[in-house]
């Protein structure tokens, strides 16, 4: 009984959603500080919500500040991460094409799309947090009262975003994103330039965070995170939610 609900709800949702468009922002920085490693997009966290939305029938689009190519973090390639998603996206070549031809996100306008959702990744955190068309684009999206996501780092895409009355947008909302005991496990505390948490919370947001690992969101109103990678299929629910509820 529980599955056929279960497919009930998908078939409403995907008569609802076919005509919804949404925009997914990736990074195009693909160095890990001064370590002379890589870095990148978290795959699994295009890969999980992409997947999610499209089977729902929703039309997606992707971009990039550099356009083109993103990169992909290689960690985010070993055996020990990969997904249904992940490998769903290995064996689908023409989604990996369209991946592979983000648009420029200076092209980019909020008009064109329902939502827009951030995959993270430590890349955001070098040239999301301080695009000024993106920083441009989210304003955009929420004050034309359009929902806006991010999973993981890609809250550093909120950095620089400003509310009409020129302070912090996240000033005063719930807001979640990777934690710094996360960002402490993965060795990466004294590479990043600045830790998620701390910059939620010193940009006046009310930080929220589960468990460490374990999925985990939060929604205020249009603004949608997710604390992990693991919170990537949480979070793309919660946008379908958002924009059913419009």
């Amino acid at each position: 009984m529980i599955g056929i609900l279960t497919l009930l709800s998908s078939i409403g949702y995907s008569q609802n959603l076919k005509n919804t468009k949404i925009l997914f922002v990736v990074t195009s920085h693909d160095k890990l500080g001064d370590t002379g490693k890589k870095t990148g997009l978290w795959i699994e966290e295009f890969a999980t919500p992409y997947y999610y939305l499209t089977d729902l029938g929703v039309n997606v689009d992707i971009a990039s500040p550099k356009g083109g190519l993103p990169p992909i973090d290689p960690k985010s390639t070993s055996a020990d991460f990969q997904t249904e998603a992940t490998k769903r996206y290995y064996n689908d070549k023409k989604t990996q094409k369209k991946f592979s031809k983000t648009q420029k996100l200076s092209k980019m306008n909020h008009n064109d799309y329902d939502a827009v959702f951030y995959p993270g990744g430590h890349g955001p955190l070098w040239d999301l947090s301080t695009d000024k068309n993106s920083i441009q684009l989210i304003e955009s999206f929420y004050n034309n009262n359009k929902p806006i996501a991010f999973v993981c780092h890609a809250p550093a895409a909120l950095k620089n975003v400003k509310s009409k009355n020129g302070e912090p947008l996240i000033k005063g909302k719930k807001v979640t994103g990777f934690t710094n005991s996360e960002e402490a496990a993965v060795g990466l505390t004294n590479v990043v330039p600045f830790l998620i948490e701390d910059m939620l919370k010193q940009n006046g947001a009310i930080y929220k965070k589960g468990a460490d690992w374990p999925s985990f969101a939060t929604t205020d109103g249009l603004l949608i995170s997710g604390q992990n990678p693991q919170s990537s299929h949480l979070v793309a629910q919660k946008l379908v939610e958002q924009i059913q509820n419009k």
